[in-house]
Protein backbone atom coordinates (compact mmCIF):
# COMPACT_ATOMS: atom_id res chain seq x y z
CA UNK A 1 0.00 0.00 0.00
CA UNK A 2 2.48 2.58 0.78
CA UNK A 3 4.67 2.11 -2.29
CA UNK A 4 1.86 2.25 -4.15
CA UNK A 5 0.64 5.74 -2.70
CA UNK A 6 4.12 7.11 -2.95
CA UNK A 7 4.42 5.66 -7.13
CA UNK A 8 0.73 7.43 -7.48
CA UNK A 9 2.06 10.89 -6.00
CA UNK A 10 5.36 10.81 -7.72
CA UNK A 11 3.45 10.35 -10.91
CA UNK A 12 1.18 13.37 -10.11
CA UNK A 13 4.52 15.79 -10.13
CA UNK A 14 4.97 15.14 -14.02
CA UNK A 15 1.04 15.36 -14.30
CA UNK A 16 1.13 18.43 -13.12
CA UNK A 17 3.73 20.03 -14.85
CA UNK A 18 1.84 19.37 -17.76
CA UNK A 19 -1.11 20.99 -17.00
CA UNK A 20 0.64 24.05 -15.96
CA UNK A 21 2.98 24.48 -19.06
CA UNK A 22 -0.61 23.76 -21.00
CA UNK A 23 -2.40 26.28 -18.79
CA UNK A 24 0.63 28.43 -19.23
CA UNK A 25 1.00 28.22 -23.29
CA UNK A 26 -3.22 28.76 -23.76
CA UNK A 27 -3.24 31.86 -21.34
CA UNK A 28 -0.19 33.03 -23.41
CA UNK A 29 -0.41 32.48 -26.84
CA UNK A 30 -4.62 31.98 -27.05
CA UNK A 31 -5.53 34.55 -24.33
CA UNK A 32 -4.02 37.59 -26.35
CA UNK A 33 -1.97 40.75 -24.33
CA UNK A 34 -3.83 41.41 -21.26
CA UNK A 35 -1.85 44.94 -21.21
CA UNK A 36 -4.85 46.22 -24.14
CA UNK A 37 -7.61 44.95 -21.92
CA UNK A 38 -6.36 46.59 -19.06
CA UNK A 39 -5.52 49.80 -20.42
CA UNK A 40 -8.99 50.28 -21.93
CA UNK A 41 -9.94 51.51 -25.56
CA UNK A 42 -8.18 55.14 -24.95
CA UNK A 43 -4.69 54.40 -24.15
CA UNK A 44 -1.29 55.10 -25.67
CA UNK A 45 1.55 52.48 -26.57
CA UNK A 46 3.80 54.11 -23.78
CA UNK A 47 0.49 53.20 -21.09
CA UNK A 48 0.27 49.70 -22.83
CA UNK A 49 4.47 48.85 -22.24
CA UNK A 50 3.99 50.20 -18.24
CA UNK A 51 1.15 47.51 -18.08
CA UNK A 52 2.68 45.09 -19.35
CA UNK A 53 5.77 45.45 -17.55
CA UNK A 54 3.78 45.90 -14.41
CA UNK A 55 2.25 42.57 -15.08
CA UNK A 56 5.59 41.14 -15.87
CA UNK A 57 4.38 40.09 -19.72
CA UNK A 58 7.11 41.52 -20.88
CA UNK A 59 9.84 39.17 -19.84
CA UNK A 60 11.11 36.49 -21.96
CA UNK A 61 8.54 33.13 -21.71
CA UNK A 62 11.19 30.89 -19.84
CA UNK A 63 11.20 33.48 -16.91
CA UNK A 64 7.30 34.18 -16.90
CA UNK A 65 7.04 29.83 -16.83
CA UNK A 66 9.09 30.06 -13.95
CA UNK A 67 7.04 32.52 -11.95
CA UNK A 68 4.19 30.45 -12.92
CA UNK A 69 5.71 27.79 -11.51
CA UNK A 70 6.54 29.41 -8.23
CA UNK A 71 3.26 30.86 -8.23
CA UNK A 72 1.60 27.31 -8.19
CA UNK A 73 4.06 26.01 -5.87
CA UNK A 74 3.33 28.50 -3.24
CA UNK A 75 -0.39 29.17 -4.49
CA UNK A 76 0.59 32.82 -4.05
CA UNK A 77 -0.81 33.50 -7.98
CA UNK A 78 -0.08 37.65 -7.05
CA UNK A 79 -2.97 39.99 -7.52
CA UNK A 80 -5.71 40.11 -9.01
CA UNK A 81 -5.41 42.12 -12.11
CA UNK A 82 -9.06 43.86 -11.95
CA UNK A 83 -9.61 44.26 -8.26
CA UNK A 84 -5.95 44.02 -7.27
CA UNK A 85 -7.18 41.56 -4.49
CA UNK A 86 -4.93 39.09 -3.74
CA UNK A 87 -5.65 35.40 -5.85
CA UNK A 88 -5.07 33.46 -2.71
CA UNK A 89 -7.66 35.65 -0.54
CA UNK A 90 -10.35 35.95 -3.53
CA UNK A 91 -10.33 31.84 -4.03
CA UNK A 92 -10.89 31.17 -0.12
CA UNK A 93 -12.88 33.58 0.56
CA UNK A 94 -15.30 32.31 -2.07
CA UNK A 95 -14.79 28.89 -1.68
CA UNK A 96 -17.05 28.40 1.17
CA UNK A 97 -20.24 30.02 -0.32
CA UNK A 98 -19.48 27.23 -2.97
CA UNK A 99 -18.70 24.33 -0.54
CA UNK A 100 -21.92 25.63 1.34
CA UNK A 101 -24.12 25.38 -1.51
CA UNK A 102 -22.80 22.39 -3.47
CA UNK A 103 -21.96 20.05 -0.61
CA UNK A 104 -25.51 19.85 0.65
CA UNK A 105 -26.55 19.03 -3.38
CA UNK A 106 -23.93 16.79 -3.95
CA UNK A 107 -24.81 14.43 -0.48
CA UNK A 108 -28.45 14.62 -1.23
CA UNK A 109 -28.21 13.85 -4.50
CA UNK A 110 -25.90 10.49 -3.76
CA UNK A 111 -27.87 9.40 -0.72
CA UNK A 112 -31.31 10.11 -2.88
CA UNK A 113 -29.72 8.79 -5.88
CA UNK A 114 -28.51 5.18 -4.68
CA UNK A 115 -32.08 4.68 -2.37
CA UNK A 116 -34.73 5.85 -5.52
CA UNK A 117 -32.34 3.49 -7.66
CA UNK A 118 -32.41 0.31 -4.79
CA UNK A 119 -36.13 1.02 -5.44
CA UNK A 120 -36.92 0.94 -8.66
CA UNK A 121 -34.48 -1.67 -9.57
CA UNK A 122 -36.52 -3.76 -6.78
CA UNK A 123 -39.50 -3.07 -9.03
CA UNK A 124 -37.93 -3.16 -12.33
CA UNK A 125 -40.39 -3.76 -15.28
CA UNK A 126 -43.02 -2.51 -12.69
CA UNK A 127 -45.11 0.81 -13.67
CA UNK A 128 -43.26 2.14 -10.92
CA UNK A 129 -40.10 1.57 -12.70
CA UNK A 130 -41.73 3.04 -16.18
CA UNK A 131 -43.25 6.09 -14.40
CA UNK A 132 -39.95 7.08 -12.16
CA UNK A 133 -38.22 6.42 -15.69
CA UNK A 134 -40.23 8.73 -17.68
CA UNK A 135 -40.05 11.52 -14.85
CA UNK A 136 -36.53 11.03 -14.98
CA UNK A 137 -35.70 11.83 -18.85
CA UNK A 138 -38.03 14.54 -18.82
CA UNK A 139 -36.08 16.34 -15.88
CA UNK A 140 -32.88 15.52 -18.04
CA UNK A 141 -34.10 17.51 -21.01
CA UNK A 142 -34.68 20.64 -19.40
CA UNK A 143 -31.73 23.09 -18.61
CA UNK A 144 -30.85 24.21 -15.10
CA UNK A 145 -31.55 27.94 -16.54
CA UNK A 146 -34.95 26.96 -16.90
CA UNK A 147 -35.68 25.76 -13.12
CA UNK A 148 -33.71 28.85 -11.85
CA UNK A 149 -36.32 31.40 -13.71
CA UNK A 150 -39.20 29.67 -12.71
CA UNK A 151 -38.03 28.44 -9.67
CA UNK A 152 -37.52 32.09 -8.30
CA UNK A 153 -40.21 33.24 -10.30
CA UNK A 154 -42.79 31.15 -8.39
CA UNK A 155 -40.99 30.06 -4.89
CA UNK A 156 -39.84 33.48 -4.54
CA UNK A 157 -41.29 36.41 -6.30
CA UNK A 158 -44.70 35.03 -6.22
CA UNK A 159 -45.17 33.02 -3.27
CA UNK A 160 -42.46 34.55 -1.50
CA UNK A 161 -41.30 31.40 -0.07
CA UNK A 162 -37.63 32.29 -0.36
CA UNK A 163 -35.51 35.73 -1.30
CA UNK A 164 -34.95 36.16 -4.80
CA UNK A 165 -31.14 36.54 -3.93
CA UNK A 166 -28.81 37.14 -1.09
CA UNK A 167 -26.20 35.47 0.69
CA UNK A 168 -25.26 35.49 4.67
CA UNK A 169 -22.19 33.23 6.19
CA UNK A 170 -24.40 32.75 9.70
CA UNK A 171 -25.93 29.40 9.87
CA UNK A 172 -29.65 31.00 9.97
CA UNK A 173 -28.73 33.38 6.66
CA UNK A 174 -28.08 30.20 4.85
CA UNK A 175 -30.98 28.37 5.71
CA UNK A 176 -32.79 31.77 4.05
CA UNK A 177 -30.62 32.27 1.21
CA UNK A 178 -29.27 28.47 0.49
CA UNK A 179 -32.43 26.35 0.58
CA UNK A 180 -33.80 27.60 -3.16
CA UNK A 181 -31.24 27.10 -4.99
CA UNK A 182 -30.47 23.66 -3.15
CA UNK A 183 -33.41 22.67 -4.29
CA UNK A 184 -33.21 23.84 -8.12
CA UNK A 185 -29.53 22.10 -8.35
CA UNK A 186 -30.69 19.07 -6.92
CA UNK A 187 -34.02 18.96 -9.33
CA UNK A 188 -31.11 18.94 -11.70
CA UNK A 189 -28.67 15.88 -10.74
CA UNK A 190 -31.26 13.88 -8.63
CA UNK A 191 -32.30 12.79 -12.25
CA UNK A 192 -29.08 11.79 -14.22
CA UNK A 193 -27.96 10.42 -10.58
CA UNK A 194 -30.91 7.81 -10.38
CA UNK A 195 -30.71 6.79 -13.85
CA UNK A 196 -26.96 6.09 -13.41
CA UNK A 197 -27.23 3.99 -10.57
CA UNK A 198 -30.04 2.40 -11.77
CA UNK A 199 -27.96 1.26 -14.24
CA UNK A 200 -25.22 0.02 -11.89
CA UNK A 201 -27.70 -2.05 -9.46
CA UNK A 202 -29.85 -3.53 -12.18
CA UNK A 203 -26.47 -4.79 -13.63
CA UNK A 204 -25.62 -6.30 -10.01
CA UNK A 205 -29.09 -7.66 -9.63
CA UNK A 206 -28.84 -10.62 -12.44
CA UNK A 207 -25.72 -11.62 -11.22
CA UNK A 208 -25.77 -15.38 -10.06
CA UNK A 209 -24.11 -14.46 -6.19
CA UNK A 210 -27.71 -12.67 -6.36
CA UNK A 211 -29.32 -15.29 -7.49
CA UNK A 212 -27.76 -17.83 -4.94
CA UNK A 213 -28.44 -15.79 -2.21
CA UNK A 214 -32.15 -15.70 -2.63
CA UNK A 215 -31.70 -19.61 -3.22
CA UNK A 216 -30.50 -19.82 0.44
CA UNK A 217 -33.54 -17.85 1.77
CA UNK A 218 -31.49 -14.61 2.73
CA UNK A 219 -34.03 -11.83 3.34
CA UNK A 220 -34.74 -9.45 0.75
CA UNK A 221 -33.83 -6.52 2.12
CA UNK A 222 -30.50 -7.82 2.68
CA UNK A 223 -29.77 -8.91 -0.60
CA UNK A 224 -30.07 -5.19 -1.91
CA UNK A 225 -28.36 -3.60 0.87
CA UNK A 226 -25.09 -5.93 1.62
CA UNK A 227 -24.93 -8.19 -1.40
CA UNK A 228 -26.32 -5.70 -4.77
CA UNK A 229 -24.92 -2.05 -3.28
CA UNK A 230 -21.61 -3.39 -1.79
CA UNK A 231 -20.89 -4.73 -5.58
CA UNK A 232 -22.56 -1.79 -7.11
CA UNK A 233 -20.70 0.58 -4.62
CA UNK A 234 -17.35 0.50 -6.83
CA UNK A 235 -18.92 2.72 -9.78
CA UNK A 236 -21.81 5.01 -7.63
CA UNK A 237 -17.77 5.69 -5.87
CA UNK A 238 -16.16 6.88 -9.06
CA UNK A 239 -19.44 8.86 -10.26
CA UNK A 240 -19.39 10.50 -6.58
CA UNK A 241 -15.24 11.28 -5.81
CA UNK A 242 -15.37 12.52 -10.01
CA UNK A 243 -17.59 15.31 -9.42
CA UNK A 244 -16.08 16.33 -5.95
CA UNK A 245 -13.36 18.76 -7.99
CA UNK A 246 -16.56 20.25 -9.17
CA UNK A 247 -17.01 21.74 -5.55
CA UNK A 248 -14.29 23.93 -6.42
CA UNK A 249 -15.69 25.92 -9.07
CA UNK A 250 -19.08 25.73 -7.60
CA UNK A 251 -22.07 25.72 -9.95
CA UNK A 252 -22.08 28.90 -12.24
CA UNK A 253 -25.80 29.50 -12.90
CA UNK A 254 -27.22 29.24 -9.46
CA UNK A 255 -24.51 31.40 -8.10
CA UNK A 256 -24.94 34.24 -11.01
CA UNK A 257 -28.48 34.49 -10.87
CA UNK A 258 -28.59 33.84 -6.76
CA UNK A 259 -26.02 36.56 -6.48
CA UNK A 260 -23.86 34.44 -4.12
CA UNK A 261 -20.67 35.18 -4.19
CA UNK A 262 -18.53 31.43 -4.13
CA UNK A 263 -16.10 30.22 -6.84
CA UNK A 264 -18.50 30.42 -10.27
CA UNK A 265 -19.43 33.38 -9.65
CA UNK A 266 -16.32 34.91 -9.45
CA UNK A 267 -14.58 32.97 -12.40
CA UNK A 268 -17.35 34.10 -14.36
CA UNK A 269 -16.64 37.19 -13.69
CA UNK A 270 -13.19 37.07 -13.90
CA UNK A 271 -13.80 35.76 -17.48
CA UNK A 272 -15.59 38.56 -18.34
CA UNK A 273 -12.50 40.77 -17.07
CA UNK A 274 -10.07 38.70 -18.52
CA UNK A 275 -8.80 37.95 -15.32
CA UNK A 276 -5.79 35.54 -15.70
CA UNK A 277 -4.59 35.15 -12.40
CA UNK A 278 -7.82 34.30 -11.27
CA UNK A 279 -8.36 32.21 -13.71
CA UNK A 280 -5.32 30.25 -13.35
CA UNK A 281 -5.45 29.51 -9.81
CA UNK A 282 -8.69 28.21 -10.19
CA UNK A 283 -7.44 25.98 -13.57
CA UNK A 284 -4.50 24.35 -11.44
CA UNK A 285 -6.53 24.01 -8.20
CA UNK A 286 -9.37 21.56 -10.29
CA UNK A 287 -6.15 19.86 -11.99
CA UNK A 288 -4.58 19.28 -8.45
CA UNK A 289 -7.76 18.05 -6.82
CA UNK A 290 -8.75 15.82 -9.62
CA UNK A 291 -5.59 14.46 -9.00
CA UNK A 292 -5.90 13.46 -5.56
CA UNK A 293 -9.87 12.50 -5.59
CA UNK A 294 -9.05 9.92 -8.70
CA UNK A 295 -6.29 8.45 -5.80
CA UNK A 296 -8.83 8.71 -3.53
CA UNK A 297 -11.18 6.72 -5.47
CA UNK A 298 -8.49 3.85 -5.65
CA UNK A 299 -8.32 3.99 -1.99
CA UNK A 300 -11.82 3.51 -1.42
CA UNK A 301 -12.09 0.59 -3.88
CA UNK A 302 -10.03 -1.30 -1.39
CA UNK A 303 -12.04 -0.02 1.58
CA UNK A 304 -15.02 -1.25 0.09
CA UNK A 305 -13.78 -4.69 -1.58
CA UNK A 306 -10.83 -6.01 -0.36
CA UNK A 307 -10.66 -8.29 -3.17
CA UNK A 308 -9.50 -5.15 -5.43
CA UNK A 309 -5.81 -5.41 -6.06
CA UNK A 310 -3.57 -1.72 -6.08
CA UNK A 311 -0.72 -1.65 -8.36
Amino acid sequence: MNAYLLRRVLQMIPTLFGVVLLVFLLFNWVGGDPAYVLAGKFSNPRDIENIRHQLGVDQPLYVQLGIFLRQVITFDFGNSWATQEPVSHIFLSRLGPSLALMIPMLVLETLLGVVLALAVAHVRDSWIDRTLTLLTTSAMSISLLVYIIVGQYVFAFALGWFPVQGWSSTPQGWVHYAVLPILLGLAVSLAPAIRLYRTFVLDEIHQDYVRTARAKGVPEWRVMLVHVLRNASIPIITNVLASLPALLIGAFLLERFFSIPGIGREVILAVERSDFPVIKAVTVAVAVATMVFNLLADLAYKWVDPRVELS
